[in-house]
């Protein structure tokens, strides 16, 4: 009686399991990294939107000193306005570099997540690889 030598190549059905494991596995890692890599762009889109705001604000209070310093200028024709005149000018410069830079930061941001996209393309071509070098 000859006893059977067990196959040191893994069943199909064991192989199936595997696969689906990893590619479970795989696919809940890829979601994780997508969701962190999403999370950190929704941060930095809501700074950059936050200094557009202060910029707008900012701006919009400059408009209201500007009109005062009309008033001022034209109702007494007294230094006072130079001096409102100088509040709005430095308002406006404040605004415009916040604004900048708010622009900036959004246009920054991609809303696709890169490393993301990277990892599937890799595992995808690591996938193709495995799968002919095993029909070969």
């Amino acid at each position: 009686m000859t006893q059977a030598k067990p196959s040191p190549e893994p069943s199909t059905a064991e192989l199936i399991s595997r696969l689906s494991e990893q590619t479970s596995r795989l696919v809940r890692d890829e979601m994780r990294l997508a969701r962190a890599e999403l999370s950190s762009k929704a941060k930095q889109g809501g700074l950059g939107v936050g200094l557009l705001g202060a910029g707008g604000v900012l701006a919009w209070f400059g408009v209201g000193a500007l009109i005062a310093t009309a008033i001022i200028a034209l109702s007494l024709l007294l230094p006072a306005w130079a001096a409102a005149l100088i509040v709005t000018a430095v308002l406006f410069i404040v605004a415009g570099i916040l604004a900048l830079v708010g622009k900036k930061k959004v246009s920054a941001l991609s809303p696709t997540p890169e490393r993301t996209v990277q990892n599937v393309k890799q595992d995808i071509t690591e996938v193709k690889e495995r799968t002919h070098h095993d029909h070969a």
